[in-house]
């Protein structure tokens, strides 16, 4: 590969997650202060990611695998994509906003596949080269968060009350629109499947892989990660609105040590692996989200702020401890015949059923402890995420036994 390739995909793969975390982080307070949004209006819009994430494999699976150059589909639903974040922009109500998010949730959700098939395509070795091509993504997500709060202070309480956080979405939609033009200045990537070739629903949503849920041990990691997922809604859709709320200054730019830690932990998991194991790897990963949840329940935003803190840093261990350790546990279950199938099935069950159920309980709890003066009873709502994470946790140390993750043969 190139130096010029490289850098390419690097900006690529900045952009791509540039753009996510210019208005996903600040979502739910931007709603929550211009609209004046219920907890399950909040819980609906961050549940369009859900909703991504069912309908995308269609339009990968139907469309980009059979037709079009991944590259061009890429560069079509980023300028889209900025058309409907710029009509999210300029919104004035839930009700008009909702439908222009939902629709580009929609187109976003498959661009995350496309990135990587422009990627790998590009690559001689994979396993070696992509990991420096994919941290620019978090770099991308870190950096949309300093600027909120560092550059621009969109986020700072004042600004957060005159309304100013819907900026967010246009610096969103001006990303999308750059990465949308030089999508197509991107290297060809032309489909691999046949046009004649017949479409199986079966491949597209990976349901041939549900053959592996015969192994009991598989099937209990499956049920937990869709539960577990339940606890994540609840960070995504409160914990900005909860660090602004209580007062805890630059929160989208504090919150960015959680990219910094998941980046760090990454590059560790193989040892945790090592050293661990497969099963207690992922229980460090799931106490990790209760402990995180605690500490947000008594932590504040003078002298517990370190508490805070710590539980946003925790997002490194939370993360990639199960889910990314579970994307490893099922490429190894899978083996070669059903890897595509089981990891399409794994993110169907997880960000697309598992985050849905997450983001409407996560409104309901939310608008149960909305108190009358406007405010939140935090305390309570965070322990019903990390009540969620110990029933998982308990879950899975009875019923998970030791298990490999080595590749099975083939």
């Amino acid at each position: 590969m190139t130096t010029l390739l490289r850098i390419r995909l690097s900006f690529m793969m900045f952009l791509e997650f540039f753009i996510w975390g210019s208005w996903y982080v600040t979502m739910g307070t931007f709603l929550g202060a211009n609209f004046q949004s219920t907890g399950n209006q909040i819980g609906s819009a961050f549940s369009t990611q859900s909703f991504g994430a069912i309908i995308a494999p269609f339009i990968i699976g139907l469309i980009a695998d059979r037709y079009f150059n991944a590259e061009k589909i890429l560069g079509f639903l980023h300028l889209a994509g900025a058309f409907f974040l710029y009509l999210a922009f300029q919104s004035d109500s839930f009700g008009a906003f909702y439908p222009f998010i939902f629709i580009y949730m929609v187109l976003y959700m498959p661009t995350l596949a496309l990135v990587n098939s422009v990627s790998f395509r590009q690559m001689a070795d994979p396993g070696k080269q992509f990991p420096s091509i994919r941290v620019w993504g978090t770099i991308g997500w870190i950096i949309s968060g300093l600027v909120i709060s560092y550059v621009f202070l969109w986020d700072t309480a004042e600004n957060v009350r005159d309304g100013m956080l819907k900026n967010t979405f246009l610096m969103a939609a001006i990303a999308s629109a750059i990465l949308g033009l030089f999508s197509f200045t991107l290297p060809k990537t032309p489909p691999k499947a046949s046009k004649q070739n017949k479409i199986n629903i079966r491949d597209i949503l990976g349901l041939d892989a549900i053959a592996l849920l015969k192994d009991k041990n598989y099937a209990v990691f499956f049920i937990s990660s869709i539960l577990i997922c339940i606890p994540l809604a609840f960070y995504y859709q409160n914990a900005n609105p909860f660090l602004a709320e209580i007062g805890v200054s630059d929160p989208t730019g504090k919150m960015t040590i959680g990219q910094v830690s998941e980046a760090l932990f990454l590059l560790l998991l193989p040892a945790f692996f090592k050293r661990f194991g497969f099963k207690n790897t992922l229980l460090i990963g799931m106490i990790a989200w209760a402990l995180r949840y605690a500490l947000f329940a008594i932590g504040d935003a003078e002298s517990g702020l370190f508490l805070l803190i710590i539980g946003i840093a925790l997002h490194g261990i939370c993360y990639d401890f199960f889910f990314v350790s579970g994307q490893i546990y099922t490429d190894a279950k899978a083996g070669e015949k059903f890897q595509s199938s089981a990891q399409g099935l794994i993110t169907l069950a997880t960000y697309g059923v598992g985050m849905l159920i997450g983001f409407g309980i996560a409104g309901h709890v939310t608008d149960l402890y909305l108190q009358a003066d406007g405010t939140h009873n935090w305390d309570s709502i965070w322990m019903i995420p990390a009540g969620i994470a110990i029933l998982v946790i308990i879950f899975f140390l009875v019923f998970f036994k030791n298990d490999s993750v080595s590749k099975k043969p083939k």
